[in-house]
């Protein structure tokens, strides 16, 4: 069964690592294009993550990417830096957030 932005973001607090974002208190918003066109947001705050399906009124950080790119990106069929430069990823607000996601999300 393939894989969707809806199974992704499900297990995103399963993923969660608290040690690894002491002290954060951001919102990343994801913006999806293409088949799975929508948005959820993932706030981080007191050691914790709690993720919704909509917009959040001020992110902290604002990923948009295709959903197939992005579940490429999540299943090592794509390399995020690669993705950024190619502009499949694109990122608003703090971007030394998006670097530090790969530390406080365990990937795959």
């Amino acid at each position: 069964m393939p894989v969707t932005i809806a199974d992704l973001m499900s297990k995103m607090p399963g993923a969660f690592i608290p040690e690894k974002a002491q002290g954060l208190d951001v919102v990343l918003q994801f913006d999806f294009t293409g088949k799975e066109a929508g948005s959820w947001n993932a706030v981080i705050k007191d050691g914790a993550v709690k993720v919704e399906q909509g917009k959040h009124a001020s992110p902290t950080m604002t990923l948009t990417a295709d959903s197939d790119d992005y579940i490429a990106l999540f299943t090592g069929q794509l390399d995020p830096m690669q993705a950024f430069m190619q502009g499949k990823l694109k990122l608003q607000g703090d971007l030394n957030l998006a670097m530090k996601m790969t530390q406080f999300f365990k990937m795959r």
